[in-house]
Formats: structure tokens, sequence, C-alpha cells
């Protein structure tokens, strides 16, 4: 039962509320803690730590997805393959180019390249800590061995003809391009930084709201809500543990 004490009381009647509205108010909250102990009792998986119910999911995918980088390198070999994106149904789904003489790289060209560009954009770089002029001059040798390496290999590439050749400085700049934004995020260890600032604001999030996404209280017990409609609600707020 729902004990009030004469002090609120005295602060509801000053409130305009008869003694059979605080009455009611106690009926309620009492009513509303018995079906609170009945859902306990339905699912206990919402008082689990490990539920996957838990508030921290959505965290932990923000983590995953920001350390994933498989899309980008989906994306690239898509594009370096000479690949259509077409939208269906809301969706970018990437199409083979019908025209496949037009491509500019062949089979063995878009494994190369693939091979250069996923030894960079990996969570080794990204996490790593770099200072600007370090991203500036290891941007730009390897801009210079990529350089290198198609002009030693164009034709073996695929670049067997004079258009296929115009599209040269803008593979280099492309590719460079990729693994600079990769050495960028690792600019003075920003990457490594914001996961951090992500999984203690998670994880104070977690705590406060408790596996089941009630708000805590003192106890380390989850706090129950006081109806609309309950007078308590104005007076000592929302939630009552």
């Amino acid at each position: 039962m729902v004990q009030i004490n004469q002090q609120q009381m005295m602060q509801l009647k000053k409130e305009g509320f008869s003694d059979q509205q605080i009455k009611e108010a106690c009926s309620e909250i009492d009513r509303e803690d018995l079906q609170g102990s009945y859902n306990k009792r339905q699912d206990p998986r919402m008082n689990s730590a490990q539920s996957s119910f838990g508030s921290s999911v959505n965290g932990d995918d923000l983590v995953k997805w920001q350390l994933e980088l498989n899309d980008i390198l989906e994306r690239a070999e898509h594009i370096l393959r000479g690949d259509k994106p077409k939208f269906e149904n809301g969706n970018v789904v990437w199409k083979d180019n019908p025209n496949i003489k037009d491509n500019v790289l062949n089979e063995h060209g878009v494994e190369l390249m693939m091979k250069i560009i996923s030894n960079y954009i990996n969570r080794n770089t990204i996490l790593s800590d770099f200072t600007e002029e370090e991203v500036r001059l290891k941007t730009l040798d390897i801009g210079k061995e990529i350089n290198n390496l198609i002009f030693m290999k164009y034709e073996e590439m695929g670049m067997d003809n004079e258009d296929k050749r115009k599209e040269y400085p803008m593979l280099v700049r492309q590719v460079v391009d990729l693994i600079h934004s990769s050495y960028a995020r690792a600019k003075d260890g920003g990457e490594r930084r914001s996961l951090r600032e992500m999984i203690q604001i998670s994880q104070s999030a977690t705590t406060s709201l408790g596996a089941n996404g009630m708000p805590m209280g003192s106890n380390g017990m989850p706090m129950k809500s006081r109806g609309m409609l309950n007078p308590m609600r104005y007076i000592a707020g929302k939630y009552t543990t």
C-alpha cells in the first residue's frame, strides 16, 4: 500500500485535491505496482542486463558501423569495375556495365588497385594517431607510388587504348583521395577519441536508464511511472521508486 505522509497530504489539499481524490490516486499507484509485478513475472528478460532488449544495443551498433569499412571498399570495387549504380525500390543496386570493353580496368587491374586500397582503408589506419604533417606526407608518397605503378603496368591493367589512358589521372586521384580520407580520420587520434566519447555516452545512458529502458532509482531498481491523472505525478514527479 502507498503511504502518504502529512506534508504530502497537506500539499495535495493545498492544490485542491479532496480526500477522495487522494485515496483514488493511491489506489491507482497500487494497481500500477501490481501490474508492474505481473509484467516482470511474464517477461523476466526485461530485467536482464544481457538482454537483447537493452538500450545499449543502439550504441553498440553505432560503434560497429563506425568501424565497419566494408561498404567503403565495396563501393570502391564497384566503381573500379565500371559498374553502374541504379535506384530500385529506394535502394542503390550496382549493375554490370553492358559495354565491358569501355571499362578502364580489366579484372587484374581491379584486383591490383583493391589490394592497395584495402591495405590502407582498415581499422588499423583509422585508429592510429598521425599528425597533420604525417597524413600529408604519407598520402603524397602513396600517390607517387600508385602513379608509378600504373605507369609501368597500364596495358597489363587494361588501359589498352588512348581513351582509357585519358582516365589515368582521375583514377590516381580517386584512389589517393580514398586513402587520404582514411588517414584523415586518424589525424591527431580523432577517430579513437570519437569512439571513446561514444562508448562513454552509451554506458552512461545504459546506467541511467537500465536494461529495460526505464529510469533507475538510487536503490538500483527501475522507477515506476505515475499515471497522467495521478495528482502525485505533479507533486512528486512522474516516476516513483
